[in-house]
């Protein structure tokens, strides 16, 4: 049950960060530099806002550095991330599943699929580089 709480705590996290920069990216960014490069310069902030959220989450919840249950925290919480993505597409866009991901750029979509597998690895990645250098 705390390895799904931490995964809530997790996708919360992100996505609410991620929601923010995209409120900042999408009026600023997208129409003086292209939606692109605005979305590939996001993507850095992104990946601070894991690292940093999959570390302290996993550390306020204490879970284990075991694989199974930091990947099933990552895991879970990435199902609840493209749930959300979907609903968002679905809801605010009038888009079908389909339109969405065929209306993404394929150069800022591949970089952004690579850091939903980020998303979903970094706890695990964490408690291997914790494993690591505590020997």
């Amino acid at each position: 049950m705390r390895t799904l709480g931490a995964g809530l705590a997790y996708f919360a996290l992100v996505f609410c960060a991620g929601f923010l920069l995209g409120a900042i990216r999408v009026p600023l960014l997208v129409p003086r530099l292209g939606e692109r490069l605005a979305e590939l310069l996001e993507m850095p902030l992104m990946f601070v806002v894991i690292l940093v959220s999959a570390r302290f989450v996993t550390r306020r919840f204490v879970l284990p550095a075991s694989t199974p249950v930091r990947l099933a925290m990552g895991l879970f919480a990435l199902g609840l991330m493209l749930a959300a993505e979907l609903l968002l597409a679905a809801t605010s866009q009038g888009r079908s599943l389909g339109e969405y991901v065929a209306s993404r750029d394929s150069v800022s979509g591949s970089v952004y699929l690579a850091m939903l597998v980020l998303f979903a690895l970094m706890p695990m990645i964490l408690a291997r580089l914790f494993v690591r250098s505590a020997a």
